[in-house]
């Protein structure tokens, strides 16, 4: 997934798919899903996205290992 957001437009944008999408869905007002003829859906658009969420949120991740991968020899 790749996440985008255009601080001058407050639009943010959730990837997906590299596949090119074929249409837009209009969830609400300003949330659309990027989909293609299939039916998958390949990205999220939201404009006025710092009055629909919390954008730090978004922006900021947590990652979150298996300790024992560490542990383990390599032979």
């Amino acid at each position: 997934m790749n996440v985008q957001y255009d601080q001058e437009v407050d639009a943010l944008y959730l990837r997906f798919s590299d596949q090119v999408p074929d249409g837009v869905i209009e969830m609400a007002e300003g949330v659309n899903l990027d989909t293609t003829a299939e039916g998958k859906i390949t990205g999220i658009e939201i404009l006025q996205a710092s009055k629909k969420l919390n954008v730090d949120t978004i922006l900021s991740y947590v990652l979150e290992l298996d300790q024992g991968f560490f542990k383990k020899k390599v032979a």
